[in-house]
């Protein structure tokens, strides 16, 4: 009898695994299919392959507003997937190679729940059954297939999920992206400079989901001047071969596609693993956990995608944490309050904490200042003719930090310590005393601070 079966090996899973294999559990990892779920395999990893690609290329192409020209610039398509493929591979291999050195044992075949055994649970996989003390549960999530007529009889050729769309062969004369949220956005980001004309539809009135609405409108400003056509509060009726049908205003109309991405959103994969055998709570789908991943069936944690808190692997991972400190005995919960998102466009959106939105939202009485990302001297040498804005939020009573919102690239590597700044409750004047590096650009965040006063 294993102490830990974990039923899942994307980062929740394999994260998980790595922790309590080398406090000295004996664990059982099953995935079936590769290592590294969904986010290496086929979301967050592959598809920053393609968008450095894309940078890449922008920068070759516009190289000469830095002194540097080059001819016969072009983006080859089939060398760009070759790459995504060749980082994929090599990262799934890593994670293996951690899971060996954890003393985990891992097997390549979906597993189902059967039901409780005397000290445990039972799982069974492959035909073959396996025991365990406890269980874990990172069983990700997939993406929303809509019932919008013509979606599920084109899928997969003319239709793309997140996984096709990391694959094609060839660049699309006409792209429409159906949903305006971090995938769609993403691969609008990389298509457009690949050279497709690519339409964005969105129900909502605006692009990018919770992002601080002032840069989601800065973001989308920045896309249409490269092209990108956004159809915003705009509902899809139908998909046809060569066409979207499309409807706004009350009036109908068609937009041309060679391609078409669904990105309006994913859910929980959690059917047909046998979580009614041994009767774990679900709401809506998703498995009802408390702050340290414990279901309502005792031994049973669960962690990542498949609990429906935040669909990002980063917190995935801290949630697979807390669940393995738990079964170890340590004391450890889960915080959402500073949790960072990012969107990889160029320009990057990075964000931590809370937006205006929020605040007003929560009744919480909130001061606000803002900044070009020119004030930091290296963004002004690394980029020509580009800006960006950093906007913070402060609560007017005890002068903590509440929210860090950035656009502009690098902020992806600098929102980290936004992050921490929020969960240790510093305040303006904490802040103010830490000494950053320079130049980078994460001086704007000090720049900014200093606009705020004790």
């Amino acid at each position: 009898m294993f102490d830990l079966i974990i039923i899942g090996g994307g980062p929740a899973g394999y994260d998980a695994a790595e922790r309590a294999g080398h406090a000295g559990l004996k664990v059982c990892l099953f995935e079936k299919n590769n290592l590294g779920g969904v986010c290496l395999n086929e979301g967050c990893i592959p598809s920053k392959a393609l968008l450095n690609s894309a940078k890449i290329y922008e920068h070759a192409r516009d190289g000469a507003k830095y002194g540097v020209s080059a001819e016969n610039v072009a983006l080859d398509q089939k060398a760009v997937v070759a790459r995504r493929g060749k980082v994929v591979r090599m990262l799934v291999s890593g994670v293996g190679a951690k899971m060996k050195g954890a003393g985990v044992t891992v097997v390549k075949e979906k597993a189902v729940i059967k039901g409780r055994v005397e000290g445990g649970f039972a799982v069974t996989a492959g035909g073959q059954d396996y025991e365990a003390a406890k269980l874990l549960i990172c069983a990700g999530s997939e993406a929303v297939v809509p019932p919008i007529p013509g979606v599920k009889e084109n899928l997969g050729d003319f239709v793309l999920t997140n996984r096709e769309v990391l694959e094609l062969p060839e660049v699309p004369k006409n792209f429409v992206i159906i949903g305006g949220g971090v995938i769609g956005l993403e691969m609008a980001a990389y298509y457009c400079v690949a050279g497709s004309h690519v339409t964005v539809v969105e129900m909502l009135d605006h692009i990018a989901g919770p992002t601080d609405r002032e840069i989601s409108k800065m973001l989308q400003k920045e896309y249409a001047k490269k092209g990108v056509d956004f159809k915003l509060s705009t509902k899809c009726l139908a998909v046809e071969k060569g066409k979207v049908v499309c409807e706004a205003d009350g009036k109908q109309f068609d937009v041309p596609a060679d391609k078409v991405l669904l990105s309006i959103g994913r859910r929980a994969s959690t059917k047909d693993m046998g979580l009614e055998n041994i009767g774990v709570e679900m709401n809506r789908g998703v498995i009802v956990v408390d702050e340290q991943g414990r279901t309502n069936v005792e031994g049973v944690f669960a962690a990542g995608d498949c609990i429906g808190k935040v669909m990002l692997a980063h917190t995935a991972y801290r949630e697979a944490e807390v669940a393995v400190n738990t079964i170890l005995g340590k004391k450890d919960k889960m915080r959402y309050n500073a949790n960072p998102s990012v969107i990889y466009t160029h320009p990057e959106v990075a964000s931590v904490g809370l937006t205006e939105e929020d605040a007003k939202a929560q009744g919480i009485d909130y001061e606000v200042h803002k900044l070009s990302m020119r004030y930091a001297g290296r963004f002004v040498a690394e980029n020509e003719g580009e800006d960006g804005i950093c906007k913070i939020l402060v609560g007017k009573e005890h002068r903590n930090i509440l929210g860090v919102h950035m656009l502009g690239n690098s902020s992806s590597e600098a929102i980290w310590g936004a992050a921490l700044m929020i969960e240790q409750e510093l305040r303006v004047k904490d802040v103010k005393e830490i000494i950053f590096p320079h130049p980078t650009v994460s001086e704007i965040i000090r720049e900014t601070i200093w606009e705020f006063k004790d």
